[in-house]
């Protein structure tokens, strides 16, 4: 590695592929340093810049972005491969001019992401992207060729949702929660960001160690419109960028066994919606899922209000499909433990793959991705006359939508152009909305930095 110290917070540098795609065509060099309409420069960019900033405490993009307005990348081609050049990067990414080993994995794993999308997914022509089991074998490639889709003896993967905004004791929780999921041999995925993405794979490193479990799995799940937001946390083994938010969740509940869900914000509320939405879907009847809200004992009030919306929203049978358990960190495991082998079970007798839950019904409408924006947001239909499933699914995107005008760059642009985004609704439901929301700004669950919240979004009833 050859490296350049600019000041202490830029370096320039040279870097070599670590565990992800040594070689590349020129055609793809072409694309990835091409700036242009079609080219792959912005986004590749935008996301490796997001890993070198792996540990930062400011979670607005426009941030990350203007601070490090200078960093550029380059493709240098050798003999032997290729390398990396890159000038005005964050030198936190390294230490005594050498890149951190584990953000060197990230960055390349970037890299293999965003060139395999770009062409074996969006441009190949093989996966009709309107066709919902066609969507579905395109999350399936682009797991297994990260190198994710591992033979497993057992399912033993939970994953876990929560938000990146957390109090310390709340952080603390996902902790021992990760813990004692680690002693009983389960691995952990997470949307790898930091807060509750990275306190239960803390927690499941310790527990692993006593277990002398040593190769212990901790994915990460990301994409592009997030991960500047949340970048990867450095726990993190395996990451995966996926194209967007609805194939990064696909991924999830395909690949996880079990749901932990610990204290969020919009973004986890989505999360449930989602997984919710999935198994409200009649197909769906009879597949064991076990999902978990947990978290400690001052945080009962939250899950009460979690609970009040999705029975106000989505009616009792929701309600029906998860448990929560609050200050009892070995009591999740156990249970978790307890809805894994039904999960075994289950796989077996339908003989499906362990790895890789095919039988789960994810209907186009959870598939398909939201276009955020004042229009479609205004656009959604929030009342009780569709079926209990579809209204699941809108619920989602809206709060996909607030997720975007809280912290991604498209979404902010467009909230300071034009005002906040419109909901609209029966009462029925735009009240319990209206009270969860009201709820998550008073507990500080919007954001990670800064001390006031504007809200992004109006709700008319």
């Amino acid at each position: 590695m050859e490296t350049s110290i600019l000041s202490s917070d830029l370096i320039d540098a040279r870097v070599g592929p670590k565990g992800s795609l040594e070689q590349l065509s020129q055609q793809e060099i072409a694309k990835l340093l091409d700036s242009g309409q079609g080219g792959l420069y912005p986004l590749f960019r935008q996301c490796a810049l997001a890993v070198l900033n792996s540990g930062s405490a400011i979670d607005e993009p426009r941030r990350i972005f203007e601070k490090y307005k200078d960093f550029e990348l380059k493709i240098v081609r050798q003999a032997w491969g290729i390398k990396l050049e890159m000038k005005n990067a964050p030198a936190a990414a390294f230490v005594d001019g050498e890149m951190i080993r584990g953000l060197k994995e990230h960055l390349f794993a970037v890299l293999r992401d965003v060139v395999f999308i770009s062409n074996e997914i969006m441009e190949s022509g093989r996966f009709d992207l309107s066709s919902s089991s066609s969507i579905t074998n395109a999350v399936f490639h682009i797991l297994r060729n990260a190198r994710v889709l591992e033979l497993q003896l057992r399912p033993n993967l939970v994953v876990c949702w929560g938000g990146h905004s957390i109090r310390r004791i709340e952080y603390d929780y996902t902790k021992k929660v990760g813990y004692e999921l680690g002693l009983r041999g389960m691995d952990v995925c997470t949307g790898c960001g930091p807060g509750a993405m990275k306190g239960p794979m803390k927690g499941a490193t310790i527990g692993h160690s006593k277990q002398r479990i040593v190769h212990g799995r901790y994915l990460g799940i990301s994409e592009p419109g997030i991960i500047a937001a949340e970048p990867p946390n450095p726990i993190v083994s395996q990451l995966v960028i996926m194209p967007d938010i609805e194939k990064r969740l696909e991924a999830f509940v395909r690949l996880g066994h079990g749901i932990v869900v610990f204290p969020g914000g919009a973004g986890t509320a989505e999360e449930i919606l989602y997984l919710l939405g999935i198994l409200l879907e009649p197909a769906n009847q009879g597949l064991p899922f076990p999902l978990i809200f947990t978290g400690p004992a001052d945080t009962a009030e939250y899950f009460d209000q979690i609970h009040d919306f999705v029975g106000k929203t989505l009616g009792p049978t929701a309600q029906s499909k998860y448990q929560i358990i609050i200050d009892d960190p070995a009591g999740v495991a156990r249970a978790m433990n307890q809805g894994l082998a039904a999960v075994r079970d289950y796989r077996r007798t339908a003989s499906d793959s362990y790895g890789f839950n095919w039988l789960l019904k994810i209907p186009l409408e959870f598939q398909r991705p939201f276009d955020v924006s004042h229009e479609s947001m205004r656009s959604l239909k929030l009342h009780h006359d569709q079926p209990v499933h579809e209204r699941a699914a809108n619920l989602r995107r809206a709060f996909s939508g607030i997720v975007a005008g809280n912290i991604k760059d498209y979404g902010v642009n467009a909230i300071e152009k034009y005002g906040p985004f419109e909901l609209v609704g029966e009462v029925s439901i735009m009240q319990p909305l209206d009270q969860l929301l009201r709820a998550f700004v008073a507990q500080r669950r919007m954001k990670l930095a800064g001390s006031d919240y504007t809200p992004c979004y109006r709700l008319v009833a």
